[in-house]
């Protein structure tokens, strides 16, 4: 039973990229009050809450997640009032707002490193991850950077190297000093007290780094690659046994909990690791870190039933009192109408991957556009904004093709995102799938995704249940969801032919109706499903 401050049990939440979400002012980039101006568009999803991707100040290098302040907003995107309003509107939806904090490196513009690289002894010498060169000069390890090459940049102005995971212009956090840690506490606390209702935790077991900076070791040629990155980037060549997911930070995700108690708000991380679900298992169980986290299983390329079983059930196995928050698209994947649909007309699969997102044991985070079925886009070269793109093209052409503007009217200037040329272009085979025209059609993906989510409410075993995997064939997933008041049998085939499922358990099944699927029982143990179809039946 969901008691009333674990609201984020089961529930669904809506993720914003704001740089692409509605252009307010005619600057060609999406902003906070265009947010404003469309949630009641996200409110008749029927979803409980927003997570909006960083809109602090920044000099958008990684376009908002190399922050320069984290206590204002980026004048891109609006300003503090601004804030407050879409707090205000929001909660008058009663949806609940996520704010995406980027605690494991700031800018290099960030006053914080600007005092700490000018010398060694200055009061913020010690803030982030500074370390020695060895003799011949190269770097102290053979750490790499998730968007290419080493993961150390040389400073002359200290004569030593510092950490940056990700872009050299993202300079990590030392997580070591106690000092700093407090500091990321109270920028954090500035927006709670505003009004936040919780956080997603950008990265969140890359804080802590190995003091001893020991090298990481290769990955044996058998063993599974990090699915945090491309194949293609020599990252996934190491086992990162020392660069992050240090056993530190387990007392730190313990003192974020502390802080989020005080004001009653909860927390997703995103966890990008070797072995993801053992650390989503250390991170959200016991009820004193973190209430949820996703990692990036559900965003491969990999798509077959049976490894998509695989990841359900072997979490479902280990992880014990924790909580997991999936996702199958955001803002740094391929789309997975496109990702997992090779090809498929996306409004025949954008559906089914909906309910089995939302019908497994879990939350569920819904990129924006993903209620459309956009699939991803083609950017040209030319076109690429994105730093991690453009060094791997063409192999990897980075994620600004999951970044494009919503499109809100078809036959609109821009399809309604500006009334000027958008930062990223506007995909011509978009337009016939926008909001607009969606809403003309009942059995539109929009509408589908509508009726779901409403009808998913009142399912108390899709909310909170247990899940039991159950056999069937390598079309169809076939579970359990076993609530305090309900246990229901969910019956769902992925693939493009017909199949049928046997059930076996002890139980009447009594179909549901209302979900906008079309599966079929015959007798009371089998289950008839047409392609990308799903059936659900209470077991009494």
């Amino acid at each position: 039973m969901i008691k009333n401050n674990e609201w984020w049990r089961g529930s669904v939440i809506y993720q914003i990229y704001p740089r692409s979400f509605l252009d307010s002012n005619g600057d060609g980039v999406g902003d906070l009050k265009g947010i404003i101006n469309k949630l009641n568009y996200i409110a008749s999803l029927g979803v409980d809450g927003i997570w909006i991707s960083p809109f602090f100040t920044s000099p958008m290098k990684d376009f908002g997640y190399d922050v320069s302040n984290y206590r204002d907003v980026e004048p891109l995107f609006g300003n503090i009032e601004d804030f407050k309003d879409l707090i205000t509107k929001a909660h008058e939806l009663n949806l609940k707002v996520l704010i995406d904090q980027v605690m494991n490196h700031t800018s290099v513009e960030h006053p914080w490193f600007i005092e700490s690289r000018s010398s060694k002894e200055n009061p913020k010498s010690d803030w982030f991850v500074w370390a020695d060169p060895k003799a011949d000069g190269s770097p102290p390890n053979n750490w790499l950077s998730i968007f290419g090459g080493s993961a150390w940049k040389w400073e002359a102005r200290r004569h030593q190297y510092y950490l940056h995971n990700f872009l050299e212009s993202q300079a990590d956090v030392n997580f070591h000093n106690p000092e700093v840690r407090q500091q990321i506490l109270d920028e954090t606390e500035f927006w709670l007290k505003l009004g936040a209702d919780g956080l997603r935790l950008d990265v969140v077991n890359f804080y802590f780094h190995d003091q001893q900076l020991r090298d990481n070791p290769p990955l044996p040629k058998d063993a599974k690659r990090n699915v945090n990155a491309p194949s293609d980037n020599p990252y996934t060549y190491q086992r990162h046994l020392y660069d992050v997911s240090q056993p530190e930070n387990i007392a730190f995700l313990r003192d974020i909990r502390n802080l989020l108690n005080k004001y009653n708000a909860t927390s997703v991380g995103e966890i990008g690791d070797d072995h993801p679900l053992k650390t989503m298992t250390a991170y959200t169980n016991g009820n004193d870190k973190l209430h949820m986290a996703y990692t990036f299983d559900l965003l491969t390329e990999k798509a077959d039933i049976p490894y998509i079983k695989d990841v359900v059930k072997n979490l479902n196995d280990n992880i014990g009192d924790g909580w997991p928050c999936w996702a199958l698209s955001n803002h740094d994947s391929v789309r997975a109408v496109t990702r997992w649909g090779k090809g498929v007309e996306p409004h025949k699969i954008a559906p089914i991957y909906m309910a089995f997102l939302l019908s497994i044991k879990g939350s569920a985070c819904i990129y924006q556009g993903e209620e459309l079925g956009l699939p991803e886009a083609d950017v040209p070269f030319e076109k690429i904004q994105d730093p991690y793109g453009i060094p791997f093209w063409p192999e990897y052409k980075g994620r600004d093709g999951c970044r494009t503007p919503i499109p809100w009217e078809a036959d609109t200037t821009n399809a309604g995102f500006s009334v000027v040329e958008p930062w990223l272009p506007v995909p011509i085979e978009h337009l016939e799938l926008s909001r607009e025209q969606q809403e003309q059609s009942v059995t539109s993906t929009l509408n589908r995704y509508r009726q779901f989510i409403k009808w998913r409410k009142k399912q108390s075993a899709l909310i909170d249940g247990e899940i039991e995997i159950l056999e069937s064939n390598d079309q169809s997933l076939l579970f359990l969801r076993h609530g305090d008041k309900q246990s229901i049998l969910v019956a769902m085939n992925l693939s493009s032919k017909d199949t049928a499922i046997e059930f076996s358990k002890e139980g009447k099944l009594n179909p549901l109706e209302g979900h906008g699927f079309h599966g079929e029982l015959e007798g009371n143990n089998s289950i008839k499903l047409a392609a990308y179809d799903a059936f659900y039946a209470v077991v009494e």
